[in-house]
């Protein structure tokens, strides 16, 4: 459809999801993957103030550049790649169609890696 884009994802047990997503209802990355019952705390509701969303941008369809608030939350982050990135502050759009992620480890010893 003219108003989705796909992108591929790698859950921690390392399966391959395609997700399908509209560019039209104003959702970011993190609330995508949470509609798609992949699991993605997202914490505190996408404002860059956890890690819980943390991803691997494996290719470069999305800018790695982060606002100064994201990469102060992955400094504090565990896992953190060159390629990380907070999926919350991602917005879905046209642009990033074609966007290849992988879900970084939890970030805390509370959570059971066999969701």
């Amino acid at each position: 459809m003219e108003n989705e884009i796909n992108i591929e994802l790698i859950d921690r047990e390392g399966a391959l999801h395609n997700l399908i997503g509209p560019t039209d209802v104003n959702l970011n990355l993190m609330e995508l993957i949470k509609l798609h019952e992949l699991p993605v705390d997202g914490t505190c509701g996408g404002m860059a103030m956890c890690a819980s969303c943390q991803i691997y941008v494996l290719n470069d369809v999305v800018s790695l550049e982060k606002s100064e608030d994201e990469q102060a939350m992955l400094d504090e982050a565990w896992h953190v790649q060159d390629n990380s990135r907070l999926a919350c502050q991602i917005p879905i759009s046209k642009e990033i169609n074609g966007l290849k992620i992988e879900l970084a480890p939890f970030n805390d010893d509370n959570h059971d890696d066999d969701w």
